[in-house]
């Protein structure tokens, strides 16, 4: 009696557990499962958010930082052109910048135009110092300040006036630093500023860039960066990729499909690789799903 008893009691257990199983199954429905903790994808043109996940909240936002270091000196150049061929001495201080760096040295000289490409490139922290020194007094509104220092406070001053009420600099690079924050949608709200110049289009779209550094002695050094953003591979048209301990991996990126132009942010996606297949996943479904089905319509909270 015992045998039949268990026999019944497990054919009506584990059909239950299959059940149960099929339950539990990944929806077919909506974005796709990423690992970032935080996204927005806009339309470039109106800026209007298409979808959006925890896009509020408050995190570091490492290296993508360096799109508004670039803006600055971009939004400068477009009221004077020849800012651009000015040239940048490096010193102490941008040389011994910790992280990723251009690999030019104390004393060496490059252009204002050229050392752009080493800033988004190849993520140059160093670069970030060397043009926050460089324009800094001409940017900021205490001319005692030191130039680094008020180049950041103009980096704070350029956040608020854009909008982006939940973002605060400590530094040009994304080094992290306590306070140093923002969200997706505040990025957002500066990727689409910064992709309106022409000039940041061009370098942010650049897979590989060589020029040549002047020595302290006056000969030449030839130098070669490369882009770290993997998606440019893809046909997609930049923007930045960022990466710290605290932050993890980060990235913004630009697409267009039949002349519509969208920007999509990701913040602290697990790893550096898993930045650039969360970015292709909610790519594929919003231009799959969301643009053929919904037009412009918004939709977050996903």
């Amino acid at each position: 009696m015992r045998s039949i008893w268990f026999w019944s009691l497990l054919l009506i257990i584990v059909p239950a557990t299959f059940a149960d199983e099929i339950v539990l199954q990944e929806s077919l429905d909506g974005p796709p499962v990423v690992t970032c903790e935080s996204w927005i994808v806009i339309d470039s043109e109106t800026g209007q958010t298409l979808a959006s996940h925890n896009s509020q909240e408050v995190l570091r936002p490492a290296s993508v930082t360096k799109i508004m270091t670039s803006y600055l000196v971009l939004e400068l150049a477009s009221e004077s052109p020849e800012v651009l061929d000015e040239i940048v001495t490096f010193s102490q201080r941008a040389d011994k910048t910790g992280g990723t760096t251009t690999g030019i040295e104390i004393g060496e000289q490059i252009s204002v135009r050229e050392l752009l490409f080493g800033l988004m490139l190849p993520s140059g922290n160093d670069a970030s110092v060397a043009l926050a020194e460089h324009f800094g007094n001409r940017l900021q509104l205490d001319a005692t300040k030191d130039p680094y220092t008020g180049f950041i406070d103009v980096m704070n001053l350029k956040a608020k006036e854009l909008g982006m009420n939940d973002t605060h600099y400590e530094n040009p690079h994304g080094l992290d630093k306590v306070g140093h924050v923002t969200t997706a949608a505040d990025l957002a709200i500066l990727a689409r500023a910064a992709m309106r110049i022409p000039e940041f289009r061009k370098v942010v779209r650049t897979t590989v860039y060589k020029t040549a550094v002047t020595q302290q002695d006056g000969a030449k050094r030839v130098i070669e960066w490369k882009n770290t953003n993997q998606l440019l591979t893809y046909g997609y048209l930049g923007v930045k990729t960022g990466w710290t301990t605290m932050a993890n991996a980060c990235l913004v990126s630009c697409s267009q499909r039949e002349n519509r132009e969208l920007i999509m942010i990701v913040l602290k996606s697990s790893c550096k690789e898993s930045r650039f297949t969360d970015s292709r996943n909610l790519w594929r479904w919003i231009w799959t799903d969301i643009v053929p089905n919904h037009g412009f319509e918004i939709r977050s909270g996903f």
